[in-house]
């Protein structure tokens, strides 16, 4: 498409802002319904399991309950604290929605689909989705009140917490499949363990797939490591003094970044696009639709733990993160750098 359109009478610069403008609408427009419906499923799979009926009013099934739940937010006035630091408490959920956004440029749905193939997609991701945090900072600082900075003095320990063993566990996959690419770490997971694709059916990349998927919990502060919220402590934490639009986008910015968890994950570790074994009937399926699947697989892992794991206390919280995980990680390193060092080049230096 961007080649059509830089051929016509757009010329090269236009032709090629509008085809990109294109290839982000079709991108961002079906993730923002997508949320909107991960609310619903999310709310159904939590009355399941608590033996409850959920959303069932509005609309067939209850699957219109979140655009109503939108647009009554969007009727509300937009209240804001008259000691608050109005510019930084409006830029806040801003902020939060957009980085959830953004990281999906980098993202692979399958062959080539993809709007920007860069080589260090990766480092790309680890940057996007650690800025996410920092909304819910903003948030809390701008807000002047005690409850939302204490929720902001939270976050800003919880993510430095699990972003070191975020970064220590995709040290391994970076060494086995030799590149920053997306799409490369995919195809290194072709055939990884006989006709299984993906690094996590290796016994010895399961325990990090696990401390990956738990550690995307924190960063996205999902139940059970919803410190920042805390309704029993906080009243709602960062988010206590927001209404309207900006609570709606607090909301919407935080299941984008689940799923943009859930797709890392995926990517990482599960094959992304690729089916879950090489076998040419199952390539048949577009790409995309292994991809969202898994995506959807590990999304309702999300809410199942949100619906039956209690809170954890703050101890618990940092404990996880530095005497566990991260020692973990670290050993995970040095294991998985050795068998490729004996594996691949016959020697341990």
């Amino acid at each position: 498409m961007t080649a059509w359109m830089q051929s016509t009478w757009l010329g090269y610069g236009a032709g090629w802002f509008l085809a990109t403008l294109v290839f982000i609408l079709i991108i961002a427009l079906p993730l923002m319904l997508a949320v909107a419906m991960v609310i619903y499923a999310d709310r159904k799979i939590w009355a399941a399991m608590a033996l409850r009926r959920g959303p069932n009013v509005v609309g067939p099934l209850g699957l219109l309950q979140s655009f109503a739940d939108g647009l009554k937010v969007f009727l509300k006035e937009t209240i804001i604290p008259s000691s608050a630091n109005r510019g930084l408490f409006i830029i806040a959920p801003i902020l939060t929605f957009t980085v959830a956004l953004v990281g999906w440029a980098v993202v692979p749905f399958g062959p080539g689909m993809v709007l920007a193939d860069i080589n260090v997609g990766l480092l790309y991701l680890l940057a996007i989705s650690s800025l996410g945090v920092y909304g819910v900072i903003i948030a809390g600082w701008a807000s002047n009140s005690k409850y939302p900075f204490y929720s902001a003095l939270r976050a800003a320990a919880q993510m430095v917490s699990y972003e070191v063993s975020v970064g220590f566990v995709i040290v391994p996959i970076i060494l086995w499949s030799e590149t920053f690419n997306l799409s490369g770490i995919i195809e290194a997971q072709r055939s990884h363990l006989w006709i299984l694709n993906g690094f996590g059916f290796n016994p010895l990349f399961l325990p990090l797939a696990v401390i990956f998927l738990i550690s995307a919990m924190a960063e996205t502060a999902r139940a059970p490591f919803d410190l920042t919220e805390a309704e029993s402590e906080l009243v709602a934490g960062y988010q206590t003094e927001y209404s309207s639009m900006s609570f709606a986008l607090f909301w919407l910015g935080e299941y984008g970044n689940v799923l943009l968890m859930c797709g890392m994950t995926a990517v990482l570790f599960w094959g992304g696009w690729l089916p879950p074994i090489d076998w040419a009937p199952l390539y048949v399926i577009p790409g995309i639709f292994w991809f969202l699947a898994k995506i959807m697989f590990f999304f309702f892992v999300f809410s199942w733990v949100k619906a039956t794991v209690p809170r954890f206390r703050y101890d618990q919280l940092m404990r996880l993160g530095w005497k566990i995980f991260l020692p973990i990680s670290l050993i995970w390193v040095v294991l998985v750098s050795t068998y490729l060092m004996q594996a691949r080049y016959g020697a341990f230096w």
